[in-house]
């Protein structure tokens, strides 16, 4: 398996000429081609999302600052159980949601192949690379960039001491010491498979002996390890270290020599969407750069669109050395190769 640079590895195609309207409405920072009466009129919009509920009460609040006439609502779920329960409500022909926030490439493209998106080409869309979008274009979008590394706690792990890479997490002296991220968590996926990838099978037959904890929150990873619980964070993600560290937590990032894994938080409007009109404005705004921007401050993700800076504290997102799979195809297909051999590794089965 080849690895390459996220630019290159993640280089998509559009099948269609998608285009957004022919005369978006010039809003405040970003453009539409939603009927913003209409919009107001539906009076609400629904987010179903993986994110900490602090950090998407925080953005929705961004929202309905803008957009006062229209209530905000969400329901956070760990990616694998809020997929699950959308399938079950589509399923009963119940739709409550209007906008879909997903974590894992392996549910974005079966909610494609179920025709579960709306088609909608935003006139924001033109910010954003080829990578970035869906094939076609106008199904969903990378709202954000989650990138990860190792985190630890330098009270209870002297820097000189911390793991400097992947690799050195199979240490004997990190047994019983790390946490990582449940099987349902695309970012665990991913740094499994990467890791196969670039360090081979025997890695993650070593790792095993460590007794790794699993947990379906980056919020549980650091809180455990900042508590002194745990001493390493596997995949931990450089926005919660943001966030912690803003906080005067004793927690340090380490970026590893063989690269962060970065995963996509998908974003996209729900076709038979409840408010559609609000779903559209909804991601105008969000992938315009008052959304982007209110994002970032919310949850210290980075944006990628190139006139949004990066998250307080943190580095541009050109200084990370990014691995994702060069090929989404074959990752998706290990999905269930990885999920067995996970939770056997964390002791969930």
């Amino acid at each position: 398996m080849r690895l390459v640079p996220i630019a290159l590895a993640l280089a998509l195609v559009c099948a269609h000429a998608a285009h957004a309207c022919d005369n978006p409405r010039q809003m405040d920072g970003f453009k539409t081609c939603a009927d913003v009466a209409k919009a107001e009129a539906e009076g609400a919009v629904v987010v179903y999302s993986p994110d900490p509920e602090t950090n998407q009460a925080a953005l929705m609040a961004s929202f309905a600052a803008a957009f006062p006439k229209i209530k905000t609502n969400f329901l956070r779920l760990q990616t694998g159980a809020l997929y699950a329960k959308l399938m079950a409500e589509r399923q009963a022909k119940t739709y409550t949601t209007d906008i879909l926030v997903l974590t894992d490439m392996t549910f974005t493209i079966d909610f494609q192949k179920r025709k579960g998106w709306m088609d909608y080409v935003s006139p924001e869309n033109g910010a954003y690379k080829p990578a970035y979008k869906s094939t076609p274009e106008g199904l969903y979008m990378w709202g954000a960039a989650i990138i990860a590394g190792i985190a630890y706690n330098p009270t209870t792990v002297k820097p000189e001491d911390a793991p400097k890479s992947w690799a050195d997490l199979t240490n004997p002296r990190w047994k019983d010491v790390i946490n990582v991220k449940v099987s349902t968590a695309g970012s665990q996926h991913e740094a499994w498979y990467l890791m196969k990838g670039i360090l081979g099978d025997k890695y993650w037959q070593d790792f095993a002996r460590q007794n790794p904890r699993a947990f379906d929150s980056y919020i549980q990873q650091f809180d455990r390890t900042i508590s002194g619980q745990d001493q390493i964070i596997e995949t931990g993600q450089y926005s919660g270290y943001l966030q912690f560290k803003a906080k005067g937590a004793p927690i340090a990032f380490v970026f590893p020599t063989e690269g962060e894994v970065v995963t996509p938080s998908i974003y996209g409007a729900v076709a038979e969407a409840p408010h559609p009109e609000a779903a559209k404005l909804f991601m105008d705004w969000f992938m315009g750069v008052p959304g982007q921007t209110a994002m970032v401050k919310a949850m210290a993700l980075h944006s990628l669109r190139a006139d949004v800076a990066p998250p307080a504290g943190g580095v541009p997102i050109t200084e990370f050395k990014l691995l994702a799979p060069d090929d989404w195809d074959a990752f998706l297909k290990t999905h269930n190769q990885f999920v067995k051999e996970w939770d056997k590794i964390v002791g969930m089965r």
